[in-house]
Order: structure tokens, then sequence, then C-alpha cells
């Protein structure tokens, strides 16, 4: 179902567009997530409405038949936000070593104590950390809105598959031109 609403307490969460992550996919393909992050972040902030910034930091300690695709020590500014997104000093800042926002992070707290209601999610990677987070807000009671021309995989296949099959049943889902529609029809 294409997105319909926006709850009066809405949080923006945008996931991993981080400098360690950026060499992951094209540029080409990059850039553009990032630019509809920012147009995003600067309209929620103008609604007074928060600005979540994620970044990773390291990588769960379980095993895994696939070896993690970040190194156990990452190299030098891997965590730092990409500068064109643009972060501002009043956006909540999480850095999680998970693929989820909400997984061993107090983001849940901070957006219930700032009486959210729903999340919009973009970023880096569709298939794990997009999809993670929607996950982990679904599951935590969060009506999930999912901007799928704001995110990319490095697994194309990942990415088409969140989409079609996963994304649906977590939330609804939109282009950005869709959500900064219904924002801006707000008082």
């Amino acid at each position: 179902m294409p997105v319909t609403t926006l709850d009066p307490k809405t949080a923006l969460i945008v996931v991993d567009l981080q400098k360690g992550v950026a060499g992951m996919v094209p540029p080409e393909a990059f850039e553009p997530v990032v630019a509809r992050s920012r147009a995003m972040a600067e309209a929620f902030r103008v609604k007074d409405l928060p600005v979540v910034l994620v970044n990773v930091d390291g990588v769960a300690p379980g095993r895994t038949e696939q070896p993690a695709r970040a190194p156990a020590t990452l190299p030098p500014g891997f965590a730092a936000l990409v500068p064109e997104l643009g972060a501002r000093p009043g956006d909540i800042r999480v850095t999680k070593k998970t693929w989820g926002a909400f997984a061993s992070t107090d983001l849940e707290r901070q957006l219930r104590t700032l009486g959210v209601t729903q999340v919009v999610i973009t970023g880096v990677s569709t298939g794990t950390g997009v999809e993670a987070t929607a996950r982990q807000a679904y599951e935590a009671g969060f009506n999930v809105t999912l901007a799928i021309d704001a995110m990319i995989d490095p697994r194309p296949g990942a990415h088409d598959h969140s989409i079609a099959q996963v994304f649906p049943r977590l939330g609804e889902t939109g282009t950005t031109a869709d959500i900064l529609h219904l924002l801006e029809g707000r008082a």
C-alpha cells in the first residue's frame, strides 16, 4: 500500500549514510539517496519533527556463514556521516554496532520520550540496515514508512526483495516526493 498519512509526531531515521559505507555502491547511486534523505531531513526540521541520524561503527559479534563485509577494526573516519547529508546539532545521533538502529541503542526510549508514533526510514543498505531498522520499529509498535527512492543496497537483488516482499508487510512505502507532499500538507 502506498504511503497514505503521516502521524502528527513522525520522525525521520536516516541509516548509515556515512563515509565508510559510501564506497559500497557507485557514487551515481549513492548521491541521490543522500540528496533525497537530506531534502526530507530539512523538511522534517522545518516542521519541528525529529531527525535521527544513524551510523554504524562495528559489527555484531555473532558467528555467520558469510563473513562480515566490514573489517573487525574499522579505518579512521569510517563512521563519520557524509557531509552532504547536512547534519545539524539538534539531530538525534545514534551509533550502532548491529544492523538495526533500535537493537542495543536507546533509540526507542528517545522517540517515545518525544511522543513519536511513526518513523520514515531512508539509507543504506536496503536489505540489512534499513530493513532491520524497519523490522525493529514495527515490532516496537511504530507505524513505519519507507522512502523507497531514498535507499540503496550494494546487492540489487536484496534491494528489490526488501521493497517488493518485506516492506509492504512492515508498513507503507512511497517516494520522497510522496512523503514530502504529505509533510507539506500539514499545519
